[in-house]
């Protein structure tokens, strides 16, 4: 069910698609909680990640699901690497392409920079977050661990909380429960909600009480303070006042809803310690677990694709 040839996004993605990664990453949580972790699914293919903003969690994530594949992995350290002294990055794509990689995980600032990158390379490539287009691989985690301690990942109400503007996480997730028939609300300061928010077809509120008002689920986002320019709140204690997430605000959701949080958390900013903590409600060590059964459904589909797309190559040749 699923014929991409890279995972640049959720947009493009069929309900099928997404449905047919969350099944093989079920499995592949079974593989990860045994003493064993290996698989071969990638053996014999080389991963290089190549991070241009830093992100440990993520980068981690995408190496250690690497490893457990089988996968040769190599981690391009781009502080130091050419690209500090001038190189484009059309260059350092067509430098990494003649190494014959098979698999490229890419994570830039820039809003479309990952796309770029596939367009000039033979290998596969996923994109680990892109300014603030999309971040894939979170919106597939963030499903699964919804998917798993609700049932469902379908006609569920979804309160995503916080910094939306800056969020390509906001994004992800905006597009990808869509696709899944839910319900979703979007709760920020009037700062922090991007214009035309509304053609996605969600609700939108600037009361966390009232937006989070018989949610199945509550999200929070982190404040992205390094994508900001200017005064997008008054001060991180009047936020946390009006829009963090305490036991006061979710007692307004259903009693069995679940508090995400993509991380890292600013804990009595966006959320509050003890609420993170809470594992009758939290599910965020969850979604940290998730992740790496997520990227290794996503690599694995995507190396099933790449073998096949060369192996049609070949027989063209042959023939």
């Amino acid at each position: 069910m699923f014929r991409a040839r890279h995972l640049l996004g959720i947009e493009h993605l069929s309900p099928q698609e997404i449905l047919a990664i969350l099944d093989l990453a079920d499995r592949y949580v079974d593989l990860n909680r045994r003493t064993v972790k290996q698989s071969d699914a990638l053996a014999g293919m080389t991963q290089i990640n190549m991070f241009f903003e830093n992100s440990t969690r993520t980068q981690a994530s995408f190496e250690l699901a690497g490893k457990r594949l089988g996968a040769d992995v190599m981690n391009m350290s781009v502080a130091q690497s050419s690209v500090k002294k001038g190189e484009t990055l059309i260059d350092t794509a067509m430098t990494l392409n003649a190494m014959h990689p098979d698999l490229l995980v890419v994570r830039h600032g820039s809003s479309g920079a990952v796309n770029l990158l596939a367009s000039k390379v033979n290998c596969a490539v996923l994109n680990a977050g892109d300014g603030r287009h999309e971040h894939p691989t979170q919106a597939l985690l963030d499903a699964l661990t919804i998917r798993r301690a609700k049932g469902r990942i379908q006609r569920l109400t979804v309160a995503i909380c916080g910094d939306i503007a800056h969020s390509r996480v906001a994004r992800s997730n905006l597009i990808l429960l869509g696709k899944m028939e839910n319900r979703i609300r979007l709760i920020a300061p009037p700062t922090l909600m991007p214009a035309g928010v509304g053609d996605f077809g969600c609700e939108l509120f600037d009361d966390m009480r009232k937006g989070l008002e018989g949610t199945d689920v509550v999200m929070m986002l982190r404040l992205q303070r390094e994508r900001m320019d200017g005064g997008f709140i008054p001060s991180e204690r009047e936020y946390y006042h009006r829009y963090g997430l305490d036991a006061e605000k979710l007692s307004a959701a259903k009693p069995d809803a679940i508090v995400m949080h993509p991380g890292p958390m600013n804990r009595g900013v966006e959320i509050d310690g003890e609420l993170a903590d809470d594992i009758n409600r939290s599910v965020i060590q969850e979604q940290v677990e998730m992740g790496v059964a997520v990227r290794m459904a996503c690599m694995d589909l995507l190396a099933r694709n790449l073998r096949a797309d060369r192996g049609a190559k070949a027989a063209e040749v042959m023939a």
